[in-house]
């Protein structure tokens, strides 16, 4: 059954050889003989790579042991859903999840009406790009990375990593991979288009794909929320963010993703940065394929990294051919030839927004690839640390968001559109900085950062007394997500610099004090779990006389992982102060040390990513006042 599974890979490699060859074959030949034969092989590709991913969950889910992938990452005792979740825990399987969400999503795009309204010059040059990619992924998966390798059966599988057994990795790796592959869509549609040279006479890539390019960004900004919240809630450490390799390579698509958000609006509004836009979102494909070779290249060492999966050159040279593409098709495209707006002009302030967010991913991509980049002329290569990336990158992201503030008052050609409301915002902002100065609040970028998202909540606020506004679901849905990100600033302009940790070596009764809270240490106990032993602490969080509740941080040695020890924390959340309690150890006099911790304002971070990642759902509600199919309509063809 399984070999057979393997051989389904190998159907949808063939499918997507055959496809894409044939798309060029008629390319080059100026018909379109074969698109009937060439559109049947996504349903050949998809329907391959879906019957091989059930064949999987079924080994995982009846813990086939003769599957070495089921046996690397399950065992007899895992509850069933981190069983059928460790598809995605190893590299092979989360790259068959990984091919088949862009499968699912070409079938589904082939599907719509906006599919058919294509040309068939598009279509070809569409299957051409959207084939390759698939080849490349059935490629990797019939050679380099088979998950269903087979083997004599042990009695009993490895386990899977007791970090993962964590809701949030249940959700944060296909969140990721859906929103990468999602953006895969728009990409091949944008390079299709721009050759086929139909631009002029069909709806705009960007347009006919727009589902697509939502989706794919919150799929991709949920994954990364529930990655940090992970990280804050598994690993023990108190934060929520490292600036770890991996942490970073996932940012890099969000971040050209987000500013392509904002450039797109240039072009749908003025028919500019047509050719920089066809750049930016194949950049953001290419930069999920840059995230995947972090990941399994070993070329970084990480918690979240799989190690030298032998599929770090594929990927290398899959990620330069894109690079080149991409570039090649910018090059060879019809510029439009209309300047750009000033700075005093939305336009302007767009543009800059998305400057600072590629500015942005580059210094993260470089200071990543610093250790291996220093092995140039240095025999002892040192990386960043967390210093660095908060030095330069933080107070890029308050600009960021002090563009947010400014930008909705500007008109698209140039000057305020309404002086009041800007004046308005800024008000907003500086009362607000004072009010946190006056807190005793002082560092300067969180001061900075907390000031423009006074501004931007102040920018919900006045545009919402606009009825044309609320009668809007997808000015709306963008209002949530500016919202959202103002919350989430706020979040971590307290939370970081302002966090304070207590270490307390206790005995039973004992208190420690930090920030006007008394933690005392109830009792310790130890115990047995599925598959664990551990050592808990009850630890009593009183403010003043008024008692918070308890806390019970744990210390677990697995019995598949050696010595190797884990610790569960624990938290009483609250909009103000969170209290977060981890369990550092227990030394040979029986005094328990505890790592009490106080994060400001940290569930606003967490609230703010929730409306960041649903309240942009609105934008997929189309008003019946939207462009119809007539290319007349199309603002590349209005004046701005």
């Amino acid at each position: 059954m399984y070999a057979f599974a393997s051989t389904l890979q190998s159907v949808a490699l063939l499918a997507s050889l055959l496809g894409g060859g044939l798309a060029l074959h008629d390319i080059w030949r100026g018909r379109a003989d074969m698109l009937a034969l060439i559109e049947k092989m996504h349903w050949v590709i998809t329907g391959a790579l879906t019957l091989a991913s059930a064949l999987l969950l079924h080994a995982l889910y009846w813990h086939d042991f003769s599957v070495q992938y089921v046996a690397s990452y399950t065992d007899l005792i895992l509850p069933v859903f981190y069983r059928l979740t460790a598809f995605w825990a190893g590299q092979q399987g989360s790259l068959l999840f990984w091919a088949l969400a862009v499968a699912l999503g070409g079938t589904l795009f082939a599907l719509t009406r906006a599919w058919r309204s294509l040309a068939l010059e598009t279509r070809l040059w569409h299957w051409v790009f959207f084939y390759a990619i698939m080849a490349f992924f059935t490629l990797i998966l019939t050679t380099w990375s088979n998950p269903f390798v087979l083997q004599t059966p042990p009695r009993d599988g490895n386990g899977l990593n007791p970090l993962l057994q964590h809701p949030g990795m249940i959700f944060h790796p296909p969140l990721l991979f859906l929103g990468y592959g999602g953006f895969t869509v728009p990409a091949c549609l944008a390079l299709a288009q721009t050759l086929s040279g139909k631009r002029g006479t069909e709806r705009a890539w960007f347009q006919l794909t727009r589902p697509f390019i939502i989706l794919a960004w919150l799929f991709l900004s949920a994954g990364i929320a529930l990655g940090a919240w992970w990280a804050y809630m598994e690993l023990g450490w108190g934060g929520y963010w490292a600036w770890d390799p991996v942490e970073n390579a996932s940012l890099l698509p969000w971040l050209i993703g987000t500013a392509a958000l904002h450039t797109l609006i240039i072009e749908d509004r003025c028919g500019k940065l047509g050719r920089v836009n066809v750049v930016m979102m194949v950049l953001t494909t290419v930069s999920a394929f840059f995230a995947t070779y972090l990941v399994r290249s070993g070329v970084v060492e990480s918690v979240h990294a799989f190690g030298d999966g032998s599929v770090g050159t594929p990927l290398t040279l899959f990620v330069l051919s894109g690079l080149l593409v991409a570039f090649w098709t910018a090059c060879w495209a019809k510029g439009e030839g209309r300047p750009l707006a000033g700075p005093n002009s939305r336009e302007g302030m767009l543009t800059l927004l998305a400057w600072t967010m590629l500015a942005l991913a580059l210094i993260i991509l470089t200071a990543t690839l610093w250790p291996q980049l220093s092995k140039l002329w240095s025999s002892a290569p040192r990386g960043l640390d967390a210093a660095f990336y908060n030095r330069v990158c933080l107070p890029l992201g308050a600009l960021v968001v002090m563009i947010m503030a400014v930008c909705p008052w500007l008109r698209l050609s140039g000057g305020i559109r309404n002086k009041n409301a800007l004046v308005g915002t800024a008000v907003c902002s500086l009362v607000g900085a004072a009010v946190v100065w006056a807190a005793g609040y002082r560092q300067p970028t969180a001061l900075v950062a907390t000031a423009a998202s006074f501004g931007l909540v102040c920018n919900a606020i006045l545009l919402l007394k606009n009825p044309s506004v609320l009668r809007s679901p997808p000015t709306l849905g963008a209002l949530g997500a500016h919202l959202g990100m103002a919350l989430i600033t706020i979040g971590i302009a307290f939370s970081g610099p302002y966090a304070e940790d207590g270490d307390f070596m206790l005995e039973k009764g004992q208190s420690g004090r930090i920030r006007g809270y008394t933690a005392t240490l109830l009792d310790v106990r130890d115990g047995r779990g599925p598959g664990y032993d551990y050592l808990a602490a009850r630890v009593q969080i009183q403010e003043g006389e008024k008692i918070l509740g308890l806390v019970t941080p744990e210390r677990r040695i697995y019995d598949k992982f050696g010595n190797m020890q884990f610790s569960e924390v624990d938290v009483i959340p609250g909009l103000g102060d969170e209290i977060y309690a981890s369990m550092l150890g227990l030394d040979t006099g029986n005094l328990v040390h505890v790592r009490i911790s106080v994060k400001p304002l940290v569930n606003w971070l967490w609230i703010g990513c929730a409306m960041l990642c649903l309240l942009p759902l609105l934008c997929l509600w189309r008003s019946a006042s939207a462009p119809s199919k007539d290319i007349k309509q199309s603002a590349r063809n209005r004046p701005c």
